[in-house]
């Protein structure tokens, strides 16, 4: 073996651990699918790619990216596609699962009939996408423990041309793909995490189910992407970010664990001294962040504590006085305007919006427009208008992460 060809492996491996250690910054389990899909592509020169999750016996559709055919926020609402695949030899994903092997195949139309699995062409025949290569690899996190399956979709060459996958490829992913596996798990248990956090609320407050602060959560992170693109942030602090105020919206109001049952449940109209109760859920839920070790824990008091103000003011909290720590805290001085921090501009937003859209015992969900057009009328008032004008924008994405975060309620 040539210099050269050590001197392309020890760079190739030096790649993958930088990047390794990347991914092994992010929290949330779709900020990590996207970040470990982008550079498996970007290693293999792939122009598609998607994961799969394992969910009991079955691989759950969990993330896309496809040059080809999604761009721009059409894009986001391709990742919100929810189904799932046997995990059985009969499809080439299944069988990857269940045989734990990386499979190369070269031209997805040319697979041997003897082979116990096939290639589905549905997806090629809705879309008029054509799947030539395809290098679809096990994610196998520590103790064997097998997460999903990664499947990555026609190589390229420099000339733009669909060429089978390289042995670089199909010797490196495979090993980036072993280190970020254990980062996937551990996105997956950080979002567990925070629902069962959530699922105390609930028992408290029948409206605070888990898929309201997972449709609230996606929401924020769609919003803020298009928001901070708009200012030509960068794909790296954008990624960042995201992460960080998915898994932070979600906790918008964990303090309701503190209201007493009495109030958070009347099912009357409350009385004002009821209603300031009701409000130290802000105070509540911002103080469980007081020791503040992390730029998560920092906007996740940020946005529970000012999820409730109003971009002209007249919102609550306000300037709490002394300050959220005190026993005798008072609500002060609403605050207004820029001065509100962005993830709470947004996640009051995405939290209006999705009780509006929802079903409670006093109402039926309202239509879209009637959603949209309360939205726009309170913009400049209650919500910041360029993200209410951004909601609209990506209202697509919006409606297909609603689709994807049902209610389970009637069993």
């Amino acid at each position: 073996m040539g210099d050269e060809q050590f001197a392309g492996q020890d760079s190739a491996i030096l790649a993958i651990l930088k990047t390794t250690d990347e991914v092994n910054q992010l929290k949330d389990v779709d900020t990590i699918l996207d970040k470990i899909l982008y550079e498996s592509r970007s290693f293999a020169n792939a122009d598609a790619g998607s994961i799969f999750l394992v969910e009991k016996d079955s691989l759950i559709f969990s993330f896309v990216q496809n040059e080809t055919l999604f761009k721009g926020a059409g894009a986001n609402a391709a990742l919100y596609q929810n189904f799932g695949i046997p995990i059985s030899e009969q499809s080439i994903v299944g069988y990857v699962a269940k045989t734990r092997k990386s499979l190369a195949i070269d031209d997805a139309y040319e697979l041997d009939v003897t082979l116990p699995f096939a290639f589905n062409k549905s997806f090629d025949e809705k879309s008029g996408y054509r799947t030539t290569s395809m290098l679809t690899i096990p994610l196998i996190a520590q103790e064997s423990r097998l997460v999903g399956v990664m499947q990555l979709i026609n190589a390229k060459n420099d000339m733009g041309k669909v060429v089978p996958f390289s042995a670089e490829a199909r010797s490196y992913i495979p090993l980036f793909c072993n280190n970020a596996s254990v980062a996937i798990e551990r996105g997956i248990m950080n979002r567990e995490l925070i629902l069962r956090m959530m699922q105390m609320a609930e028992l408290r407050d029948p409206t605070e189910t888990g898929a309201h602060v997972q449709r609230v959560g996606a929401f924020c992170a769609e919003i803020y992407g298009t928001w901070a693109a708009r200012r030509g942030h960068s794909a790296k602090e954008i990624k960042r970010e995201r992460d960080n105020l998915r898994l932070a919206a979600m906790l918008h109001d964990v303090g309701k664990v503190g209201i007493p049952d009495a109030i958070l449940k009347k099912p009357g109209k409350l009385t004002d001294e009821e209603f300031d109760v009701i409000k130290m859920h802000t105070v509540f839920g911002a103080r469980l962040f007081k020791n503040l070790t992390s730029e998560l824990d920092h906007m996740s008091m940020e946005i529970a504590l000012c999820h409730h103000e109003k971009w002209e003011g007249r919102g609550y909290p306000g300037k709490v006085q002394p300050d959220i720590w005190a026993e005798d805290v008072k609500m002060g001085e609403p605050i207004n305007g820029l001065d509100i921090p962005l993830g709470a501009r947004i996640c009051a937003v995405a939290d209006v919006y999705d009780a509006l859209a929802s079903p409670r015992s006093y109402k039926e969900p309202f239509a879209d427009e009637k959603c949209l057009g309360i939205l726009e009328s309170d913009a400049g008032t209650h919500f910041d208008p360029e993200i209410v004008e951004i909601f609209i924008e990506i209202f697509d994405v919006i409606k297909a992460i609603r689709d994807k975060y049902k209610e389970q309620w009637g069993g």
